[in-house]
């Protein structure tokens, strides 16, 4: 399998091309990294290809703050230049500046 550059970044905001929903990049896998029965529980006309980056968002609606995980081919950028509202995002970014955000230092020993 061919090596693909994540077309995201992690801290950028974006928006899934079919749900209402946004959300903030904190992590990615280079191809789908979950279980056989989450790939399943995905509806058949949005079912992506496994190999492809996946997506860990800070995600957001109108009515609830969750962790979503989605597929390149279903994310578009947000173009709104809003920070999201998931309470865990101050845990996780330092900042919000310019649409983007800023990782928090890692504390190691």
């Amino acid at each position: 399998m061919a090596t693909r550059l994540a077309k995201f970044a992690i801290g950028q905001v974006v928006r899934h091309r079919v749900y209402p929903f946004r959300g903030v990049i904190f992590d990615v896998d280079p191809s789908f990294a979950n279980t056989e029965e989450y790939w399943l529980s995905i509806p058949e006309h949005i079912r992506p290809h496994k190999d492809q980056p996946f997506y860990h968002l800070l995600a957001e609606n109108d009515e609830s703050a969750y962790v979503a995980y989605v597929s390149e081919q279903n994310l578009l950028p947000d173009e709104s230049g809003e920070p999201v509202g998931h309470p865990q995002a101050s845990l996780i970014f330092e900042s919000f500046r310019e649409g983007q955000y800023t990782l928090r230092p890692r504390i190691c020993h």
